[in-house]
């Protein structure tokens, strides 16, 4: 049997009103209103000007010359953005963004004092090494985007030997000088010949795979390299830490092979076994500083320092900062020797005492004398640091005395600095060496004056004064 449907009536909700319209609708007897007449209810209600307005109204945009014919008024201009009040420094400059930095950041940083705040005794300026440089050389200006780069490069220096040795040889040559510098002083690891092989030599396989003349300035007919756009080589903090002198010299200047050297040869002209001049790696080398550092200055030594400068003809500006007293024997100052009489004498040309006691320069001055023969184009010589030896400058023994007519005649400025500053605390024997070191350098001065009276160039000697 068919089942039977059940009609079901549709469910209709009681209909609800806002209890405000609502109830007074039903209490006055009308009926409820719809919803267009609700909505109508609110759009009258927002342009009540006195109902708080939620969002700006949009104005339509009309063309100026439409806006003069209907004389429209013009758009009111937005109000101006709030402006901070700039931070300016002492100079006018515009300070960064945000609040300053504490005043530990911006203490003094140049070493002079404690981390407790008091200050040293007697403060070795360990920054001169990076402030000073020698002049007529080009380095990044300080805080530039070059400098801060090489900075870290040399900082990073592990790693970029390994990872970037290839690409080395080809920075820039105005740069090299300036990164060979910080390497020196800012690598942990120090500056070493094969660094220096890897900033200024080409590698074995670009000498090879080179067929063009690309490479052909930087390479003879004997396979010795020649690079002769660097003429600024800067090794400060390098010597006595990770690099030697006899390093330095063998890479400046390789000796040549002579393969034929043994054959005899029927004629002397055809005969290739004469010896002849070391082949300079810098041909064009003017500025060489050797500067060391205060704390490792017994690690130079002066016996290859002759032998290098003997070839170094083209030299013109030299800083040799920081170097221990001139004698060839460094390390017989305290060994004596007995003599068949039971007397016992000074193993070397100079003892502990020569110059305290005894007053004796003979070998400084024979040293420096030798010196002066070999670097006979010197304009600029920067000895900052050396104020122990700075006597030997204008003395004179047997024949032995720096001659600043003759040698070192072209000698136009000297730097012969103190290379420390005594601190507020120091001691009285410290003060009293600190201002003998300044009239040492005064006197320095003026024996070189009144020898080149009339004869040679006039002289600048940098140094320190008194504060008066």
């Amino acid at each position: 049997m068919p089942k039977k449907r059940q009609h079901l009536k549709p469910f209709k909700p009681a209909s609800t009103a806002s209890p405000t319209s609502g109830s007074s609708s039903n209490a006055a007897g009308k009926a409820p209103r719809s919803v267009n007449e609700l909505l109508a209810s609110l759009r009258h209600a927002s342009l009540d000007p006195s109902a708080p307005r939620q969002l700006p109204p949009v104005t339509p945009s009309v063309p100026p010359a439409l806006r003069e014919i209907l004389q429209i008024p013009d758009t009111p201009v937005p109000a101006p953005r709030r402006q901070h009040r700039q931070r300016l420094d002492n100079n006018g400059r515009r300070l960064p963004a945000g609040p300053p930095p504490p005043r530990s950041w911006v203490a003094s940083r140049s070493g002079a004092t404690h981390p407790q705040g008091q200050p040293s005794r007697s403060t070795v300026n360990r920054c001169g090494l990076v402030d000073s440089a020698l002049p007529g050389t080009y380095l990044p200006a300080s805080r530039s985007l070059i400098d801060i780069i090489l900075r870290r490069i040399a900082v990073d220096w592990d790693i970029h030997r390994v990872y970037h040795q290839h690409y080395l040889f080809y920075i820039p040559a105005h740069l090299k000088s300036a990164l060979i510098r910080w390497i020196g002083i800012a690598s942990p690891g120090g500056l070493s010949a094969e660094d220096l092989r890897l900033i200024l030599l080409p590698s074995p396989d670009d000498l090879e795979e080179a067929e063009d003349d690309e490479l052909s300035e930087y390479h003879s007919e004997n396979q010795i390299a020649v690079n002769p756009e660097v003429n600024y080589l800067d090794l400060s903090g390098a010597l006595g830490r990770s690099l030697t002198l006899k390093e330095v010299s063998d890479l400046l200047f390789p000796s040549k092979k002579q393969d034929n050297a043994s054959e005899p040869q029927e004629s002397w002209e055809e005969s290739e076994s004469i010896p002849s001049p070391p082949r300079a790696l810098l041909p064009n080398l003017t500025h060489l500083s050797l500067a060391l550092d205060p704390q490792l200055a017994s690690e130079a030594s002066w016996r290859q320092l002759l032998s290098l400068s003997s070839k170094l003809t083209t030299v013109t500006h030299l800083s040799l900062a920081y170097w221990p007293d001139p004698t060839l024997t460094p390390r017989a100052r305290r060994s004596t020797v007995a003599t068949p009489q039971g007397q016992s004498i000074a193993y070397g040309g100079t003892s502990y005492y020569s110059h305290s006691i005894d007053h004796d320069w003979s070998e400084a001055l024979l040293v420096l004398k030798m010196l002066s023969r070999n670097l006979y184009a010197l304009e600029f010589l920067d000895l900052t640091g050396c104020a122990p030896w700075f006597k030997a400058l204008m003395l004179q023994s047997d024949h032995d005395h720096v001659d600043w007519v003759g040698a070192w005649g072209k000698v136009t400025l000297l730097r012969i600095l103190t290379g420390w500053t005594p601190g507020e605390d120091a001691l009285p024997s410290e003060l009293m060496a600190y201002r003998e070191a300044i009239d040492v350098a005064a006197s320095v001065e003026k024996y070189i004056r009144v020898m080149r009276a009339g004869k040679g160039r006039i002289i600048t000697v940098e140094r320190n004064r008194l504060d008066t």
